[in-house]
């Protein structure tokens, strides 16, 4: 669900690693590594939010 809203954007790339996915966005340095399951955790899906820049709510009106 998360690579999905991510993927939505412009500037994401995407690479699969095993059972997480490996986004990056163009220009910048850092990646993320989400996970490639029907459910993350609650925590997991909040840190993703927060190190992919965006809030609560541009995720849930991504999705």
């Amino acid at each position: 669900m998360f690579s999905a809203c991510l993927a939505r954007w412009d500037g994401w790339l995407r690479g699969k690693a095993g059972s997480h996915i490996i986004m990056v966005k163009e220009g910048e340095i850092a990646t993320l590594s989400v996970p490639d399951h029907k459910e993350v955790a609650r925590g997991t899906l909040r840190s993703l939010i927060r190190a992919a820049g965006l809030t609560v709510a541009e995720f849930v009106a991504a999705i």
